[in-house]
């Protein structure tokens, strides 16, 4: 049996589960104006032929479109889609002077399309070859080598803040119920974690977030966060229409995941914002035994063009002794755009723990590890040492036209301990990958990837330095 729960993982952000699973009503191929597009089929029916008639008109491009919403941000800079998101990535809130402008099937099925509160969401197999036999990690999610696999059944009810205005309070809220392969990488200690820890069952159930947001007319608005919610800096995120592609890098791979608690989000301007927060720690709830009072202190800032994004953070910082995912992380994102085809998106962390076991054999009595956390190859004598890792990403993205992006990721880790893979050594990746839209509610994600382990053997349960990998999943949204 294989039990994998070093990602904590990150996420990108507020922003993308806010916007990047949307699908956008005023579609780029709406019908021209001498041809108009009888849509009265949208409204008529049954339930499920109102559902069946969405997705028609949004495949054939022909679905009503609709003015373009105010917003209070610096102009988009990217097109969704064929991107996640339109907008850089910052998490921990809502997207701040953004609006939600979009149209879900289920929704339009429902008749309650112009509904606040919304339910939506997605269903994400996925099939892979490696030349692993064993496992593939630290590939993310697919680390069960040559198969087909449920990675995501996921539903969203939410309600977005709106906070475009900037006049008064709002609220909203967000509860998320996701099932597959990819809950071995979301599970938080105390969160029915035992379907992983204690019974390391293939696939299970994770409440991955829930949350309150409460909105305040603050300077360009203040967005206080309180719940469960993703790690708050990254590119990528737990949640996969929300990605560039469908594997994760490696340095995802095994940073946090969740933190609970609470987080504000103070935009200074339309290119500065600061977020002050305290967490419980990483992936433990606040009844766990393993919680600590956590600090979250991020900055994030734009260039008037919006051509350039920086993202830094201090992400849950405490004593940082060992306890589960109990890692000091310390992480920066620059997003660059080239031109209206070319852009690219680099992050770069660095993480720790302190007084971690020993588990390289060199001593007489070591300290037992805690289930689900790693120890450390410490050197001979030492009972207990301190375990570093860094790591570093860049995506290169093209976007072909309006449903296609290719793009390249490559990726180097280095667990110096081996206290978040079970191996110390470098790690490097490198990943061509392509995204197809369909509408805007079907993504067909392939990729090829190589990965090396430079100083001893890490790929297939410590047996080989190379991997290949292939794959693809498909993301059908409702």
């Amino acid at each position: 049996m294989i039990s994998f729960r070093s990602k904590g993982c990150a996420l990108l952000t507020g922003l993308l589960l806010a916007s990047a699973t949307t699908l956008h009503a005023q579609t780029s191929e709406a019908a021209p104006a001498d041809a108009p597009v009888q849509n009265s089929d949208l409204t008529q029916g049954n339930f499920f032929q109102r559902l069946g008639h969405f997705y028609v008109h949004d495949w054939n491009g022909t679905l009503p479109s609709t003015p373009t919403p105010q917003r209070r941000a610096l102009d988009a800079p990217l097109d969704s889609p064929p991107y996640p998101s339109s907008d850089w990535g910052y998490g921990g809130s809502s997207a701040i002077g953004i609006p939600d402008g979009n149209t879900y099937p289920l929704m339009s099925a429902l008749k309650l399309q112009n509904s606040r509160t919304k339910i939506y969401g997605w269903v994400a197999p996925s099939f892979n070859y490696s030349t692993s036999d064993k496992n593939s990690f630290p590939v993310s999610y697919d680390v069960f080598p040559n198969s087909v696999v449920l990675n995501q059944a996921v539903v969203y009810i939410e309600r977005l803040p709106d906070t475009v205005q900037n006049k008064h309070f709002d609220w909203g809220f967000h509860v998320t119920g996701f099932f597959g392969n990819d809950y071995r990488f979301t599970t938080a200690k105390d969160y029915l974690s035992q379907q992983l820890l204690q019974k390391n069952r293939r696939y299970g159930f994770d409440p991955v977030l829930e949350y309150a947001d409460l909105y305040f007319p603050v300077k360009e608005g203040l967005n206080i966060r309180v719940g469960r919610f993703l790690s708050v800096p990254g590119i990528e995120a737990q949640l996969a229409p929300n990605n560039y592609n469908m594997t994760h890098s490696l340095l995802y791979t095994i940073d946090p995941f969740t933190d609970t608690g609470i987080l504000g989000s103070l935009k200074l301007s339309k290119q500065w914002m600061v977020q002050l927060g305290l967490s419980a720690g990483h992936d433990v709830a606040p009844w766990s035994d393993d919680r600590k009072p956590s600090v979250i202190a991020c900055v994030n800032y734009s260039t008037t063009s919006n051509r350039n994004n920086f993202y830094a953070c201090a992400n849950g910082i405490n004593d940082g002794k060992y306890a589960y995912n109990n890692l000091q992380h310390y992480d920066a994102t620059w997003y660059h755009k080239f031109n209206a085809k070319w852009h690219m998106a680099t992050e770069a962390w660095y993480m720790y723990e302190r007084e971690v076991p020993n588990v390289a054999g060199n001593v007489a009595n070591p300290v037992p590890t805690e289930t689900g956390a790693n120890g450390a190859y410490c050197a001979p004598g030492q009972v207990r040492c301190t375990a570093p890792e860094y790591a570093i990403v860049n995506y290169i993205n093209r976007e072909v036209n309006p449903h296609l992006t290719v793009g390249f990721r490559s990726d180097l880790l280095n667990d110096k301990k081996g206290q978040r893979t079970g191996i110390a050594t470098k790690y490097t990746e490198n990943t061509l990958y392509a995204t197809k839209y369909f509408g805007t509610t079907v993504m067909l994600r392939p990729e090829i990837r190589f990965d090396h382990s430079w100083d001893r053997p890490g790929y297939n349960n410590g047996t080989a330095r190379n991997q290949f990998f292939v794959g693809a999943d498909l993301i059908y949204k409702f």
